[in-house]
């Protein structure tokens, strides 16, 4: 093929990934927050953050903290949050570059929600209250809580780790305007959210709603939606401290929740972070990274102090 083709064929195909990028952003642009509660923001060092709150005012507060993935939003905690308000007052964050929150170009780190997470539980919450965080996520309520307090933590197969170190390049590729929109796209689409959740995150997709799978597909195709993943997909997401050592640092009573059949972060792992932190450890059977929302019941249980920390 003569060179010029080549080229031709390139610009082509970045035309055409252009119009898709184009087209995927107006058809999602119909986006409503998916929890039933009182809907609200506020600011943070120039973010609008998005939360949904529920229950009784006068209730412990109890924060939500979703996980880290490139649909994650508040959402997560769909099949528990109703519940949970019966019994505390609720409120699910949208992490910057997540959800409803605001989604600028910026280059997301580790410290900067470590950061968010602490100040949010301060902001948020009137009394030291239950913060519950999932995933990497739960890296970062561990870290903040040991400078400001809070009633217990329920981490939900917390990691310090994902993608096994830092990569500029692809960092840059996915925050590039064109390829990394078509690479996002891609690794967002309806098969694709699908995948990773038959994957790792659900045991039986047969709990996995398509209306669930509809706003993530919503949530990912927002302006801006890429710049938070491409982070935490080049590896700069992960904090520089040890789960384990920080865990033992805490003077708040932690539980750590598992699924059994976990496999990105397996069983094992939450042995050894409850070994080295001193914390509960309460497992799951026919769960991998989301036992929350595959065995809500028992979760809540959980969180109410009603399960005995077993292997």
């Amino acid at each position: 093929m003569k060179l010029r083709n080549v080229f031709g064929v390139a610009a082509g195909t970045v035309g055409l990934t252009a119009v898709a990028n184009r087209l995927l952003t107006a058809r999602s642009s119909d986006f409503e927050p998916y929890l039933d509660g009182e809907y609200g923001t506020y600011r943070w060092r120039g973010f609008d953050v998005a939360y949904t709150e529920a229950g009784d005012p006068e209730d412990q507060d109890l924060l939500l903290f979703h996980g880290i993935n490139a649909a994650g939003s508040s959402h997560e905690f769909w099949q528990v949050f109703e519940d949970l308000a019966e019994d505390y007052h609720v409120v699910a964050v949208d992490l910057p570059g997540f959800g409803h929150s605001d989604r600028p170009p910026l280059l997301y780190s580790a410290s900067l929600y470590t950061t968010f997470v602490g100040d949010a539980i301060e902001d948020l919450a009137d009394e030291p209250p239950v913060v519950v965080a999932s995933s990497l996520t739960g890296s970062y309520a561990a870290i903040a809580a040991r400078t400001v307090e809070v009633d217990e933590l329920v981490l939900i197969t917390p990691t310090d780790t994902s993608m096994g170190g830092r990569r500029v390049w692809l960092r840059a590729l996915m925050r590039a305007p064109v390829v990394g929109q078509g690479l996002h796209n891609l690794v967002t689409s309806k098969p694709g959210l699908r995948y990773f959740h038959d994957d790792h995150g659900y045991y039986d997709t047969e709990n996995l709603p398509d209306d669930v799978v509809d706003y993530e597909w919503q949530s990912a195709h927002q302006s801006g939606a890429r710049f938070a993943p491409a982070s935490f997909l080049s590896g700069f997401l992960d904090p520089d401290e040890n789960l384990g050592d920080v865990l033992a640092d805490l003077d708040s009573p932690v539980t750590l929740i598992w699924g059994r059949e976990a496999d990105i972060t397996p069983l094992d792992d939450g042995r050894e972070l409850a070994k080295e932190g001193d914390t509960g450890l309460v497992v799951f059977d026919e769960a991998l990274l989301l036992p929350h929302v595959e065995h809500p019941d028992r979760f809540l249980d959980a969180v109410r102090d009603d399960l005995e920390a077993e292997v």
